[in-house]
């Protein structure tokens, strides 16, 4: 079957404030001979135009056999949880910074999109994390990045027993414990100095932020183990948050349980070494240390050319 065939209904994810516009005229455009229907959600009605039909939220998810997520890593977050329980190929058009999910930049969207109706793409699965709150609020959520339980207030700790498959390990005492995916290993873990961990691995880490006693390091687990975090009485009130959302407050007793859930989101790839090249890129960026001639394998070959082209220029 083609992928046009598959993909009848294409959803639209917008960032809710960046300019999209014309990423959205590109996609009408790619699809108006096709016999391909164009869908987004009611609440992003007032930024589309009429060609674009709008549905609730819960009809959107059901209906869509793809989706293009426009915006950053953050729209693209947003667009795999949605999808979380029906996964389907999302595309990611980088609005945003550095973009380590999303595939490609506004210029380049038309010829993304003649390539997924060729069906020259591959799927990047993605693990997410279910978490579970007894005595909060918060009955279950879900994220692809990270799980953070912080200090609600600048005071106090954030202290909780670690168990692992019913067994207890030990306990944190810190600002914050980070419980990070592979894929949200590069954001809140990392710059806790907690380690970077392959995409294509089945585990999660647990990262304490600034620990004070306890676990004074990150732990890595297995994809089938299940961890639970049991607030202690002596800690500070903890304000859980799920991919950077506020999520529920946790107080001592409460007992969070999370799970990494395997195949949770479909993204999608027009070149693994292109990504894993503007990620070694975007992961300088972040002070990953690198030695000079391999900053130069970093910089894109058109660009090196540029460079190239500008020093003879100089040096005639």
């Amino acid at each position: 079957m083609s992928a046009e065939a598959k993909m009848g209904t294409v959803g639209l994810v917008l960032h809710p404030r960046k300019l999209v516009q014309d990423s959205v005229e590109a996609i009408l455009a790619a699809v108006r001979d096709r016999p391909v229907r164009v869908l987004a959600r009611d609440s992003d009605r007032a930024r589309l135009p009429e060609a674009v039909a709008t549905v609730p939220d819960a009809v959107f998810a059901a209906q869509v056999d793809g989706l293009i997520a426009l915006g950053g890593d953050g729209t693209m977050l947003g667009a795999m949880r949605l999808m979380a329980d029906r996964p389907v190929p999302i595309l990611g058009v980088n609005h945003g910074n550095l973009g380590f999910l999303a595939e490609v930049a506004p210029p380049q969207l038309p010829a993304a999109l003649a390539r997924l109706a060729a069906g020259d793409f591959t799927i990047e699965r993605h693990a997410g994390i279910e978490a579970h709150a007894d005595g909060a609020q918060l009955a279950t959520g879900f994220g692809f990045n990270d799980v953070v339980l912080a200090r609600a207030a600048r005071t106090g700790a954030v202290s909780v027993d670690l168990w692992v498959n019913d067994v207890r390990y030990g306990y944190y005492r810190a600002d914050a414990v980070v419980v990070a995916t592979p894929t949200g290993s590069t954001a809140y873990n990392y710059a806790a100095g907690g380690p970077i961990l392959s995409p294509s691995s089945d585990a999660v880490v647990i990262t304490p932020v600034a620990p004070m006693s306890g676990i004074g390091r990150a732990v890595v687990l297995g994809a089938g183990d299940q961890v639970t975090l049991a607030v202690a009485a002596d800690s500070a009130p903890i304000a859980l948050d799920i991919d950077g959302t506020a999520s529920a407050s946790l107080t001592p007793g409460d007992r969070l349980t999370t799970m990494l859930r395997r195949d949770a989101a479909q993204v999608v790839r027009l070149s693994a070494t292109e990504h894993a090249s503007r990620s070694r890129i975007k992961l300088s960026l972040l002070d990953l240390p690198v030695r000079p001639d391999q900053l130069v394998e970093l910089i894109p070959p058109e660009l090196r050319q540029r460079a190239h082209d500008a020093i003879g220029r100089r040096e005639a």
